[in-house]
Parts: C-alpha cells; structure tokens; sequence
C-alpha cells in the first residue's frame, strides 16, 4: 500500500484521494473508484464527538486507522496532525502506523497541541523550522518499509506568514526527507497557493486541499503539476447533514415510514460489511447438524 501512494505521488498525473474517518467510510471511499484514502483528523475528531485539538489521543486514532486499513485494500495517508508531540512521539508513531499497514502520514508545522486550520481568527503558532525539518528525518530514519511516505504540511499560508516563508520551509522539509509537500490555504481564490506553484518550479510533489478554493477547475492544478488533490472531509459533513436531517424527521413524525425510502436498507449494510463471506466460511468451518 505505501508503494502504491508513493507512485501516486509522484505521478506525472493528478491523482484524487478521498476522506474517510471510519471501516464503513474507507469501503465506501473504495467501492467509488477513490485509489487512495485521507485518514482525516478533522473527522476522525468529529466522528468521537471531540474538537480537532488532539483532544482524542494519538492511540485511540490508531484504532480507528487499524480498522480502516483492514476494511479497504488501498492505501491510507493518516492526517497525523503535528505528529503528537515531539520528534520522538512522531517516530514512534512511524513504527506503530507502519506496523498496522498504513501507507503513510502527513504531518504539519504547527505546535502540539494543533489548532484547525479553517478556523476562523485564532492563533496558527508554527514549529521552528529546522526543528520539523530534524523531525521529519527523525521519521525516515525508524521507517523499516522504504516506501513509507511523510508528506510534510507547510502551515506557513494558514499562519498569514506569505509565500517566501511557505518556500523556505518546502525547501527545508523536502531536503529533509519528506516525500512530497502539501501546501494548506484557506483563502476562497487560491491565488496564495498559485504564487507559491510558480515560483516552487516543481522541485517535487506538491499536493492541495481544495477545501475553502473548491471551484478551481481541476485543469489548473493540472496545468501547474500539482500530484495530489485531497477531498479532506466530504464524508463526515455529509453524514453529519444527513443525520441531522433523519432524526429531525423522525422526532416530528414519531414513525419512519417517512424516511425508509430515503436511506439504505439494512440488507446494505450487511453487504459493506461483507457478511456473505460469513456466511460462507460458517459453512466451512462449522459442523454442519
């Protein structure tokens, strides 16, 4: 799985990976066509009723990815915040992502604990520079599978600290290490995120979160080389609206016979959840009476 998203990175194509926070989410993402999976903090965040602050700790995320990388048979690129701490919590992180088949992690130049990006006028303190660039090759150096990826998130756009400190740090984290650069904004137009593609001339992978620029025709990113477009939360806000649509619904009406055309039937979910494999192997492997 982690040569897979290596060459998806490094592909002379753009390639699209989808969020998924959840084993039911990560098939979905699967069974649509998605060659690869955002493990996304925001998500996973939300999805256990917490703030994405590192309020659920780094251990309860790795269950959450153990079940998702056995769930799906592509590659996930876990959302590893600032790499829970300092350069000896993120390689350790390394050895116990790898040791449940993950095929990579983003980490970002923030302090820990992390604030979200998309928040709106709150404090976005960076990590010093040569401090993320000594953890980022603290990474590689435990990394037993040669193909495991650090895609290194350079905050500095999201701090308001420009193009030349977003550069600077690229150049930094990429000599480091890093397999591939994603560079973050939250402004609508991405006009920040186009200055800095020019003038990084494609030193290596970049890739974006379209997140608050989303109505950027995808020939833009192709046009500037951009490897990988991550769809960072897509799955949660649709549930979330979907839900609260549900019991809204059937508060009011005190029945669902409204609401039983509206969503998936159970025997759906029996077969996401692959129960004819079951069924098959009780046949096998149980007496038969």
């Amino acid at each position: 799985k982690s040569t897979r998203l290596r060459q998806m990175l490094l592909s002379s194509d753009l390639e699209f990976i989808m969020e998924a926070h959840n084993g039911i989410s990560a098939i979905i993402a699967e069974e649509a066509g998605f060659k690869g999976i955002w493990a996304s903090g925001l998500s996973i965040a939300t999805q256990l009723g917490v703030r994405d602050s590192n309020e659920a700790s780094w251990t309860q995320v790795l269950e959450i990815l153990e079940f998702m990388n056995d769930a799906c048979s592509i590659p996930i690129l876990v959302d590893a915040d600032t790499g829970y701490g300092n350069f000896n919590n993120a390689r350790r992180l390394v050895r116990k992502l790898e040791d449940r088949g993950i095929a990579g992690a983003a980490v970002e130049d923030k302090l820990f604990p992390k604030t979200n990006s998309l928040l709106d006028g709150r404090r976005q303190p960076l990590a010093d520079v040569k401090e993320f660039a000594l953890k980022i090759q603290a990474m590689k150096d435990v990394q037993r599978d040669p193909d495991f990826n650090i895609v290194a998130r350079v905050e500095a756009l999201i701090a308001g600290w420009g193009v030349d400190e977003a550069l600077k740090r690229a150049d930094a984290y990429l000599a480091a290490g890093a397999t591939a650069i994603l560079m973050h904004s939250k402004l609508k137009e991405p006009t920040d995120i186009l200055d800095f593609l020019k003038a990084w001339k494609n030193k290596g992978p970049v890739v974006l979160v379209p997140t608050m620029y989303y109505k950027t025709p995808m020939q833009v990113w192709r046009d500037h080389k951009v490897s990988l477009i991550i769809w960072a939360n897509h799955s949660m806000r649709a549930s979330v609206k979907a839900m609260q649509d549900l019991t809204a619904q059937i508060y009011k009406d005190q029945s669902t016979v409204g609401v039983e055309s509206k969503i998936a039937p159970v025997k759906e979910l029996f077969r996401l959840t692959k129960d004819d494999e079951l069924k098959t192997a009780e046949n096998t492997y149980l007496p038969q009476v």
